[in-house]
């Protein structure tokens, strides 16, 4: 039988939202609260493909609680996992054998971290979820949102969800699901960073025309937990520098807190030109440097990640509204830079579009669009921030990390200062960013190969045994959800032009070029390790690769995350 020969069930409700991180999880919260506050009933869904809400979750994090102060005032009282206050902050730049530690007065007001926690945001999106559902919000995990469904004038219904039982032959396994329609009168998409939803109804609807391409870096993560007599609770430490050249964007992070967890990190810049690099490799040596390697002495590696990371900001946010729905957090892109957060950013933004829609089903309105939400976030604090930043991005990329970083510290306690004045674009307006990632990649005859130090077990780490540590889990028999387009031109440019990048710019292994008995190339996918880190979709100088949603529940299961 034929997947479109099984029954596919629908339900109605009055706003789904794909996707149960911070932005998603405060836009139900908010639109349960409105409901409460004014006594009109209202259904909303959340649809999550983790295998629980907060298995797909990784960031840093230390988080601003200026959006959970509006959403959830009494958040403290209420067991919110926000646990560990910075209570130091140390900014450095590296060397390949010593280290400069900045002046903290020379970082303007926004860029300090008093008054922010160091927490798992996996866990604040459980505890959020939890709040959620009390309120009456429907939360559906592994129900993982594959394609839009259409109202007659082309504005979008809804979504289907949890698709299930299709063997890697494309055929229906014996139980197969057709999985059901969710159509509300609103639909919020709030996938985080290049979902595949957000990717499609953003070129569908043209919501990025007038924009910058947005940009991206690329996260690596590991938590650990370490001994007391290393254990500095409550610091936040940042690094620039090696292991990274001048024209490699990027930086690390380092955050005590909870029960002896160090969160430790790398982020690199996805508009890296060597095709040699390997993100996952430079932070792997990174941790060997003495001032990372101090804080993880003794310790044991608990967990790993790896995610993309929205970096274009202001400039780079396409328009949020479409006919039938709004993008609101990553799947938009409202990370500051400089601040190394977006969560706040997010939750607030879910906050607006939660507000616009309540008003408009109040009203009677469905399936329009809600343009009281883009009116909302011109005049938000999120755009005041974001504007605050536009230019670090576009400094950093075109002047590198010696000259970048003073000239973005100049322009942003010039924006801090006089009122969002810069020196850099003193008649209003925003540097640009140009190329998009993919274009950024040079071929490899331009550049050398990298030699990188074979891990040593303690504190550095083979590609597959970290991927073990991410409890990433994939139902084997199902389509490969990461599409080649062409595989003559995958292997006639990215591996004869760009020598095959993709096995060093994924962090899981997924990608292979590897010999078969002919001794002819062939390009190998395990699409059973991936993390959902969306790099590929970014990262690949043909733009040949799409990730898609695999079933349902599959991906990582991040703990403490």
């Amino acid at each position: 039988m034929a997947l479109e020969e099984i029954e596919r069930e629908s339900m109605d409700v009055d706003v789904v939202i794909v996707g149960g991180g911070p932005a998603g999880l405060s836009a139900a919260i908010r639109l349960m609260q409105r409901s409460q506050e004014t006594g009109q009933e209202l259904s909303v869904v959340v649809l999550e493909k983790g295998s629980e809400v907060g298995a797909h979750i990784l960031s840093g994090a230390v988080i601003d609680p200026i959006a959970l102060n509006e959403l959830i005032p009494d958040w403290k009282e209420k067991g919110a996992p926000l646990e560990t206050p910075v209570t130091k902050d140390k900014f450095m730049y590296l060397g390949p054998a010593g280290s400069i530690t900045l002046p903290e007065f020379a970082f303007p007001p926004m860029i300090k971290n008093h008054g922010n926690y160091i927490a798992s945001l996996g866990n604040v999106s459980r505890w959020l979820a939890e709040q959620a559902e009390a309120l009456g919000v429907e939360i559906y995990p592994g129900f993982a949102a594959s394609e839009f469904t259409y109202n007659e004038d082309g504005s979008i219904k809804g979504v289907v969800a949890g698709v299930a039982g299709i063997g890697r032959d494309g055929q229906p396994k014996p139980g197969a699901e057709a999985g059901m329609e969710l159509n509300g009168k609103y639909v919020f998409i709030a996938e985080g960073v290049r979902g595949s939803l957000a990717k499609k109804v953003i070129a569908d609807f043209d919501l990025a025309k007038g924009k910058e391409p947005q940009k991206h870096g690329i996260g690596i993560k590991e938590l650990w937990q370490v001994p007391d007599e290393v254990f500095q609770s409550g610091l936040a430490q940042h690094t620039f520098g090696w292991p990274l050249d001048d024209k490699t964007g990027g930086g690390s992070f380092l955050y005590h807190f909870g029960d002896n967890y160090v969160a430790v990190g790398l982020v690199v810049h996805l508009n890296y030109k060597n095709p040699y690099l390997s993100p996952y490799d430079e932070f792997q040596r990174m941790k060997h440097h003495e001032d990372i390697a101090q804080h993880l002495k003794g310790g044991k590696r608990i967990s790993y990640g790896a995610r993309a990371i929205t970096e274009g900001g202001y400039q780079s946010v396409p328009k949020l509204t479409f006919p039938g729905g709004a993008l609101i957090g990553c799947s938009a892109g409202f990370v500051n830079l400089p601040r190394i957060k977006g969560s706040h950013n997010a939750m607030k933004t879910g906050m607006l579009a939660a507000e616009a829609a309540f008003d408009a089903i109040v009203n009677g309105r469905q399936s329009d669009e809600l343009i009281e939400y883009q009116t909302a976030y011109n005049k938000s604090w999120v755009a005041k921030e974001l504007k605050k930043v536009r230019n670090a991005k576009p400094l950093w990329s075109k002047l590198g990390t010696t000259m970048g970083i003073p000239a973005f510290g100049l322009d942003l306690w010039s924006t801090t200062l006089f009122g969002g004045w810069s020196p850099f674009t003193p008649f209003g307006g925003s540097l640009k960013h140009g190329k998009t990632d993919a274009a950024s990649l040079e071929p490899a005859k331009k550049h050398k190969p990298i030699k990188y130090p074979k891990p040593d077990g303690v504190l550095s780490f083979d590609k597959l045994t970290s991927v073990s540590y991410s409890f990433t889990n994939h139902e084997e028999d199902q389509p490969i959800h990461l599409k080649v387009e062409d595989l003559a031109l995958q292997k006639n440019s990215e591996l004869a032009v760009f020598a095959g990048p993709s096995a060093r710019y994924c962090p899981a292994g997924v990608y292979e070029w590897v010999k078969d008995a002919q001794d002819t190339d062939v390009f190998q996918i395990n699409s059973q390790n991936c993390v959902h880190c969306k790099t590929c979709d970014i990262k690949d100088p043909n733009q040949n690769i799409t990730w898609t949603t695999p079933e349902g529940a599959g991906g990582p299961n991040y703990p403490n995350m």
